[in-house]
């Protein structure tokens, strides 16, 4: 079974126990455990991710002698027997648990994602007992053990059929503090350990925050891994708990984030942990919209796979860390007197809609431009912001790294540049290059780094500059938008068009014509505004921001399917386009806002061959457009002939 097929999006959740939580291999209840697999296969939940918790497994003790000297190892009171177990320091009672467990999921054709070196956990640290003030990363005698305890988990299950993936542990680098080369090293360790013992499952990151400026990267990720994954939770989040859960901002994070992960990574991405951490977030029911739009837009971002945090209530847990964490204990798809929550409600109607999908897999989505993140910036404000306004002007973006390879394009976007080392000069040539010999369009926003060359390119020159007192107002089409970024530059267009005015009459938004393409310049960071500042992109006092990308994108994009921008709503509804082997074209249409929204679609004549609705979406065909009503917070895929 290859879990992570492309165009598909399998559904799962993490596991704990409902008796226990983390506890559940120290009290285990084989009964619970079985009565919680038949409730999730219930509610067609085919995935768990679950986690031999380290702690449990490997209960190495440090006996030590005079002056606190480390004397010996031992399997907590006792010498480590000479047996498989013995040499790994593997507790073989865990073991046979783990073994029933994974029985117990194939009775109930449920596969498994194993995070394999789990300390990390919810709060708090699950470690031997022995290494207690190492670094658990970095370590010798750590990484040793860690290596005989994943070989021995991976050597001695590796034949369940319930085992689908391999994963590195829950959120590793969590663990301790550790440079990139040694987060590349103990990346490598582990994974190259799994893969000797079992070179045909794939072997999942399961880590969240990486960067490609930091120390845990996607690059990194990808080199050495199979898959790739996102925990995004909007207030773990930067910039992601602004708005409500149920608005187009929240409901377009998890998409975003993994699209940045697979695009630098270049290997898949799949959302591996998702909630709402409770009831003081939302109420049940706006949760369950917030996981039906994440879901719809995760399967048309083609993201493998949806997993919520997590199956089971805890609010009755008296141990750490629910006794410390309130944002452990009202998690679970199921209450705690079993009954589902509105989230699993929706986790059973998507997977049943999917059954009634007329084709195998969704295509591929058409994307239209690389977003280039740079140095000295924030990038993941730069690459979510660009991902939010792309959505609203009708485009699909991927991500590139200024230090990598970059895609050929016709689009090259690079927002809100902040440090004057942010693309290196070479960089810069080769982009140039491809807008003046090759036709493309150039992309490029300022938050406050000094370019050189500039006006060669841009057409604008800068007259003066100075830090910001006031911000500026600027009008784009007839509508003020106003800008507080950290610099001010009073610009004189030389070749430029100037497209939108600040209040002073100057430069704020342009183009110009260079050699066979196009170079638009934007004196603000537009994405940084639409990342980190609460209502600018849905609801009451949204923003039109993507207005100026729109304009970007007018002559710049061949979509063969699309929204009319004339239409009030049609910021509000992310559309994916999808060809067809026969040249016939999927439109996948997501309402990411908790009020109906109507679009009219352009196809290109294409008509409506087949529809596959989340809920009641309706569909209106006349001689000359398509009109598409969406309820809130759902979405519609349509075939077009």
């Amino acid at each position: 079974m290859n879990l992570f097929e492309s165009g598909k999006l399998f559904l799962g959740c993490n596991y704990w126990a409902s008796h226990a939580g983390t506890n559940m291999w120290s009290d285990w209840r084989a009964d619970v455990v079985e009565a919680d697999l038949a409730r999730l296969a219930e509610a067609e939940v085919s995935v768990l991710r679950i986690f031999p918790l380290w702690s449990d497994f490997q209960p190495l003790r440090m006996h030590r002698g005079g002056s606190s000297s480390e004397k010996e190892l031992r399997l907590r009171e006792d010498p480590l027997p000479f047996t498989e177990e013995g040499k790994a320091g593997i507790d073989p009672v865990m073991a046979e648990r783990f073994g029933i467990f994974c029985d117990l999921a194939d009775k109930y054709g449920i596969k498994l994602i194993i995070g394999l070196v789990t300390g990390w956990m919810s709060g708090r640290m699950h470690m031997p007992e022995a290494f207690a003030g190492k670094n658990l990363l970095s370590d010798p005698l750590v990484i040793r053990w860690q290596v005989r305890f994943v070989r021995y988990m991976v050597r001695h299950f590796k034949d369940k059929p319930a085992i689908a993936a391999w994963d590195l542990g829950n959120e590793c680098n969590c663990m301790s503090p550790v440079s990139r080369d040694g987060a590349y090293l103990w990346t490598k360790t582990i994974s190259d350990t799994i893969k000797l013992e079992d070179p045909d499952r794939p072997v999942v990151s399961g880590l969240h925050g990486l960067l490609p400026d930091g120390t845990w990267t996607p690059e990194d990720q990808g080199e050495l891994l199979d898959i790739l994954c996102t925990h995004p939770y909007p207030i773990f989040t930067p910039h992601c708990d602004t708005d409500p859960l149920n608005q187009m901002k929240t409901c377009l994070h998890a998409t975003a984030q993994s699209v940045m992960y697979e695009s630098l990574g270049g290997k898949p991405c799949f959302v591996e942990e998702i909630g709402t951490l409770g009831p003081m977030i939302a109420d049940e029911d706006v949760a369950a919209d917030y996981i039906r739009t994440a879901m719809i837009s995760s399967w048309a971002h083609d993201m493998r796979g949806f997993v919520w945090w997590c199956a089971n209530e805890q609010a009755e847990l008296t141990h750490t860390p629910y006794d410390w964490d309130s944002v452990e204990r009202e998690l679970g798809l199921f209450r705690l007197d079993g009954s589902p929550k509105p989230v699993a409600d929706v986790f059973t109607a998507f997977s049943r809609s999917m059954k009634n999908f007329p084709l195998e897999k969704l295509p591929p989505r058409i994307t239209d431009a690389v977003c280039v993140l740079s140095r000295g910036q924030d990038n993941w404000a730069a690459a979510f912001g660009s991902f939010l306004l792309a959505k609203q002007a009708g485009l699909d973006i991927t991500y590139a790294w200024c230090l990598d390879e970059i895609p050929v394009s016709p689009v090259y976007m690079l927002p809100s540049i902040t440090s004057n080392a942010a693309i290196e000069g070479h960089v810069m040539t080769e982009l140039l290059r491809r807008v003046r010999e090759d036709g493309a369009t150039l992309y490029l926003s300022l938050n406050d780094a000094l370019l050189s060359p500039f006006s060669a390119y841009s057409g604008v020159k800068v007259k003066t500059r100075c830090r910001r007192a006031i911000p500026d107002t600027v009008v784009l089409d007839g509508k003020e938008f106003r800008f507080s970024s950290p610099i001010r530059l009073q610009l004189e267009a030389t070749t430029a068009e100037v497209l939108a005015y600040d209040q002073e009459n100057r430069p704020a938004f342009t183009v110009n014509k260079y050699g066979k393409g196009k170079v638009y310049f934007c004196a603000y960071p537009l994405e940084l505004d639409a990342a980190t500042k609460p209502g600018v992109i849905s609801g009451a006092g949204a923003i039109p921001l993507a207005d100026f990308y729109r304009k970007m994108a007018l002559g710049n994009f061949a979509r063969t399917v699309s929204s009319d921008p004339a239409m009030p709503d049609a910021p509000y509804v992310g559309v994916t386009e999808h060809i067809l082997p026969d040249g016939g074209r999927i439109a996948v249409l997501i309402n990411y806002t908790p009020e109906e929204r109507t679009v009219h679609l352009r196809t290109g004549g294409r008509r409506v061959a087949d529809i596959l609705r989340f809920t009641d979406a309706a569909v209106a065909e006349t001689d000359t457009s398509i009109t598409v009503t969406l309820p809130a917070n759902t979405g519609a895929a349509l075939i077009l002939r």
